[in-house]
């Protein structure tokens, strides 16, 4: 295993234990996929770049990475605790941003969405897996799996306000969240990506300097991959513990209140990862793959067992409507990539 440095190490497939055939089919296939459409795909092993292909993006533009940002947050709620800016994964968020709790009936995102009393219990471990109900009718914290951003912003918000980042009354006063991002994960690996703040469309009256300024990470291809060799490599980058470890080891598996509350085929997120320890995520891939995953066909697909990386950034499958056809097609993908170790 070794780390890049400001540029990746170039290795043939063969040279870093892959079948050339099976990483050029992987290629066609890819373009194959794509249909014409723009692409942009880095594959990596042991820290090596060993594959890219692209067409119609400049591999040095840097892409919105969408909800692949939650595992960026992830990363950085998990240092956040381990440095003692939040006391625990299973700390109150309310006790660190109160101000989540006050939004009036008609000041949040939509008729019917505002905090409700059971909110004030909502935990930093149910926010970062989805399971925090924060702002959603009838959705107890902690049981019911709802993928949403706002819970999201009260996490970024909440860890930045900690760390004396955010103030919510004056949303563009200090630098927010991702100088956290930055400092701590970004700058250690040696990335180079950016970043931009965004809101969706609000009525005047709503409050989104309290549940919005959504954080949005900007990366290539390349750079994507480099956080995906700082996972793979359970938060280590050339001898320094950048995550902790043993963060990475539950944020990369099926989250508890998943397992306890949910059917099993929702039994594929973690901490801010999409995860296949239960195999219902990509069910012809090793179980201890994971992901980061984004609108637009944002990826980064990591398999320790296997010292990969594939980033792809976008992947090919924009045009697909459908969700289930979107999974099938990154395991077929996955799949031969994974025959190329075989």
């Amino acid at each position: 295993m070794t780390f890049p440095g400001r540029q990746w190490t170039r290795r043939s497939p063969a040279d870093a234990g892959l079948q050339p055939t099976k990483v050029e089919e992987l290629g066609r296939r890819v373009a194959e996929a794509a249909d014409g459409t723009a692409f942009r795909w880095v594959v990596t092993r042991f820290g090596y770049m060993v594959a890219e292909w692209g067409q119609g993006i400049d591999p040095d533009r840097q892409i919105n990475q969408s909800s692949s940002g939650k595992s960026y947050y992830s990363s950085v709620l998990g240092i956040a605790v381990d440095e003692g800016a939040i006391s625990s994964l299973d700390a109150r968020a309310v006790d660190y941003y109160p101000e989540m709790m006050d939004i009036g009936e008609d000041e949040g995102p939509k008729v019917g969405r505002h905090p409700f009393p059971e909110d004030r219990d909502i935990t930093f471990r149910q926010l970062i897996g989805n399971t925090s109900g924060y702002m959603k009718p009838g959705e107890e914290p902690g049981k019911v799996f709802h993928y949403q951003t706002y819970g999201m912003n009260i996490l970024t918000n909440g860890v930045a306000t900690a760390c004396a980042l955010y103030d919510s009354a004056h949303p563009d006063r200090l630098p927010g969240f991702a100088k956290l991002v930055e400092d701590r994960m970004r700058d250690p690996i040696d990335g180079s990506w950016g970043h931009f703040y965004t809101d969706f469309d609000h009525p005047p009256q709503a409050k989104k300097h309290i549940f919005g300024h959504s954080l949005r990470v900007s990366s290539t291809a390349r750079d994507t991959a480099r956080a995906g060799h700082l996972w793979l490599n359970h938060g280590s980058w050339a001898g320094r513990q950048v995550v902790p470890a043993d963060y990475m080891r539950t944020a990369t598996v099926t989250n508890a209140d998943i397992l306890t509350n949910e059917p099993e085929s929702h039994w594929k997120y973690g901490l801010g990862f999409w995860v296949n320890d239960h195999g219902k995520q990509w069910p012809d891939l090793p179980r201890d793959s994971f992901a980061a995953l984004g609108a637009g066909a944002k990826m980064t697909w990591v398999c320790p067992s296997l010292g990969m990386v594939a980033s792809a950034n976008p992947g090919v499958w924009t045009r697909l409507d459908d969700e289930s056809e979107r999974v099938a097609l990154q395991n077929e993908l996955l799949v031969i990539l994974c025959d190329a170790v075989r």
